[in-house]
């Protein structure tokens, strides 16, 4: 199954460009032959900024599922006869908003995953379900947003639940976290300065700010369960945070199948051997599970935070849980 991943910088509240940004790269990708093309977390509205507004704008700006922006992307993914995944902020019959992510197959239908540990803005509820479905190729696919990621038991629940590809959209790289080693900001002034000093930012692009801080991670996410991901990612300036791109596709082995960390909006394509599947490595491990000794993955210790408590708190984590 050929499959694309885009990476692109967003305007803030402007639909109509960002969804003109994903109709060409979906055209592109089609052109391209590829059957699945994904874009990063909230691309259809922007992302960062949304914190700093008030709940009652939020909902000015969300769209329910049936709303104008999904059912352009349903109608060029039917057009297309491809799947095309966005994302967007989702707004339900009872007024409740998500960050949530549509993907639109060719056939008409559309499954759409809302973030399971929402933390942009205190108005935006987290989901409580995961999202795996059937394509009309014989690959059952599944979403994690962002954070969704980074909780191992998701990707091994989505695992579990029958996904071997996983679509992984995200805004990420550059943030100023609160862990010694993790990443930090990079300054607005070099990614303003990429036509004259390319060399710069790509270089953080790459480094311990963004693809170096993916690459701890990310690729055991794909080995351990024997899944290829398909990661999407914004790139540039997203409120006063620059985004890091590096769209890339992993195989069930965790190796990189196609990456880019340029400056710019990219997409990178990459054909996937379903073939590695039955015999990967993490495949095979899940076989040894003991599903009986799991028991503490859902036991309560007293000691867990929402997701905005979790991702902002400033305290240290005691190295010692309750028993």
């Amino acid at each position: 199954m050929r499959c694309a991943t885009v990476q692109f910088e967003h305007r803030p509240d402007d639909k109509a460009y960002n969804l003109a940004r994903v109709e060409h790269f979906a055209r592109r990708a089609s052109e391209a032959r590829a059957q699945v093309v994904v874009f990063p977390e909230m691309c259809v509205l922007g992302y960062w900024h949304l914190r700093r507004q008030p709940a009652e704008r939020l909902r000015e700006l969300a769209e329910s599922v049936t709303g104008p922006s999904v059912a352009r992307v349903r109608g060029l993914a039917a057009g297309l006869g491809m799947a095309v995944g966005v994302g967007f902020l989702e707004i339900d019959d009872h007024g409740s908003l998500f960050n949530s992510y549509a993907m639109c197959l060719p056939d008409g239908r559309v499954h759409v995953h809302r973030k399971l540990h929402a933390f942009e803005h205190e108005a935006i509820s987290s989901g409580d379900r995961y999202t795996v479905f059937d394509t009309p190729w014989g690959v059952r696919m599944g979403v994690l947003i962002c954070w969704d990621n980074n909780l191992v038991e998701n990707v091994r629940a989505t695992a579990l639940l029958g996904a071997t590809v996983l679509v992984a959209p995200h805004q990420t790289g550059g943030t100023n976290s609160r862990s010694p080693h993790g990443m930090r900001p990079i300054p607005v002034r070099l990614w303003r300065d990429r036509h004259h000093d390319r060399e710069s930012i790509e270089a953080e692009l790459r480094g311990p700010n963004g693809r170096e801080w993916l690459m701890r991670w990310l690729p055991s996410r794909a080995h351990d369960n024997g899944l290829f991901v398909l990661f999407s990612n914004g790139v540039g300036e997203d409120d006063d945070e620059i985004r890091t791109g590096n769209a890339m596709i992993l195989d069930p082995y965790g190796r990189t199948l196609a990456e880019t960390w340029a400056a710019e909006d990219a997409m990178v394509i990459a054909d996937l051997d379903l073939d590695l599947l039955p015999m990967s490595t993490g495949r095979r491990w899940i076989q040894g599970r003991r599903p009986e000794l799991y028991g503490v993955l859902t036991r309560r210790f007293g000691d867990e935070r929402d997701a905005r408590s979790a991702r902002f708190s400033t305290d240290p984590v005691p190295i010692h849980r309750p028993t």
